[in-house]
């Protein structure tokens, strides 16, 4: 993926504007940068190098670190993957760096949350209000994860109505790689819920009347995405055993029935061979052997198939 560097300032009516100076009030949105972009961003803005390669590991964690007037803040975000990928929903880590009087975002690649303000979905911010921007960053996260939960569970829904005339494996796998999702998501929102604690402890960022309230309301969604989670995980899991033993259920039902029918197409089969030895048969001089023989096996079948249908073998 190539590098994208760019810069924005909030604009006429709150849109964003794309500028080429790096100056306060501005937001500088950084997207896989080379070692020499890194040093480069880490010579010009003097900040410690890690701010701008942590970010950059999928694996980090959530976090506020303030060093030398510098503030990095490591915000796990959700990202829906391709189609065709096995996992519909993973997270990745966006770095929030507050230095100079400007906001610098930092992930691998592009992420969802960024793209929200990017693509005009957020209102009312603005990139010279870095309290304000930051809180909007952590609240459009909340909201992201609990928008990809619902669509995790209508997928769940989905599959589960697959599932009931499964015979394969396929669709528990579906389920499997749906968990795995959620996994990820749990993991993120608590790395996020103890970052949002420290961050409200730390002081790092002023906060007004307004600020405090939308702060607030990021917390309480942030605690709601994480019940929702663990719910949807919850239910998944009984939903895969229950699955599980359907499918072997329908599995031993169809070999059930397929016996059945071996079983009553063997009946004919014996008579036919019985009266194919070559010894004395009765009914072998009459001329309508042969029609006694086909009703007598048809009269077998019969009976063998009304004997499994009492039994429920159908």
């Amino acid at each position: 993926m190539d590098t994208i560097i760019t810069i924005y300032r909030s604009g006429v009516d709150n849109g964003l504007e794309v500028t080429g100076r790096y100056e306060s009030g501005a937001w500088v949105n950084v997207v896989n940068p080379s070692p020499a972009e890194i040093a480069e961003l880490v010579t010009r803005f003097t900040i410690p190098s890690d701010f701008l390669t942590d970010p950059l590991d999928v694996d980090e964690r959530a976090r506020i670190e303030r060093e030398e007037g510098n503030t990095l803040i490591l915000l796990r975000t959700p990202r829906r993957e391709a189609t065709e990928a096995d996992i519909p929903f993973t997270t990745l880590p966006v770095g929030i760096i507050l230095t100079q009087g400007l906001v610098i975002t930092i992930s691998l690649t592009e992420v969802d949350v960024v793209a929200e303000f990017l693509n005009g979905k957020v209102r009312n911010f603005s990139t010279g209000n870095s309290t304000r921007f930051v809180l909007l960053l952590f609240l459009r996260t909340s909201l992201l994860f609990l928008r990809y939960l619902k669509e995790i569970n209508r997928m769940t829904t989905a599959i589960e109505n697959d599932l009931h005339r499964a015979l394969r494996n396929v669709q528990l796998i579906r389920l499997l790689n749906m968990e795995k999702s959620l996994v990820f998501f749990i993991t993120s929102l608590r790395s996020n819920a103890l970052m949002l604690e420290k961050f409200n402890t730390s002081g790092c960022l002023r906060m007004n009347e307004d600020d405090r309230d939308i702060f607030e309301e990021v917390v309480i969604e942030n605690k709601q995405a994480i019940e929702m989670a663990n719910i949807y995980t919850s239910i998944l899991s009984g939903m895969m055993d229950a699955f599980a033993s359907i499918i072997s259920n329908n599995l031993n039902v169809v070999i059930k029935l397929l016996t059945t029918v071996t079983i009553i197409l063997m009946i004919p089969t014996l008579v036919a061979s019985i009266y194919g030895m070559n010894v004395e048969l009765p009914f072998q001089h009459s001329q309508f052997a042969f029609l006694i023989v086909i009703a007598f096996s048809i009269m077998v079948s019969i009976l063998g198939i009304a004997v499994f249908w009492r039994k429920e073998f159908f």
